[in-house]
């Protein structure tokens, strides 16, 4: 492996690192803004945890896509 290509493949690396922590991030601040709405007009019925289960489990898969499987081609 030359200077270029270990480079390139760090560079995709970090990038997609960056990529999740942005996900994750945005993951849980509309979760949380979603969670107070919930709370503030129907505190009888929790409907917030429909999008944090699916959004949720999305949200694992790239965790495993970018931690795990990520040196897999």
């Amino acid at each position: 492996m030359d200077r270029q290509e270990a480079y390139e493949r760090a560079k995709h690396r970090v990038e997609a690192k960056i990529g999740f922590y942005v996900h994750l991030s945005v993951f849980l601040g509309v979760n949380i803004l979603l969670a107070l709405i919930n709370y503030m007009t129907s505190p009888d019925y929790w409907w917030a945890k429909w999008p944090l289960i699916g959004w949720g489990f999305a949200v694992i898969v790239h965790a495993f896509f970018v931690f795990v499987f990520s040196g897999i081609k």
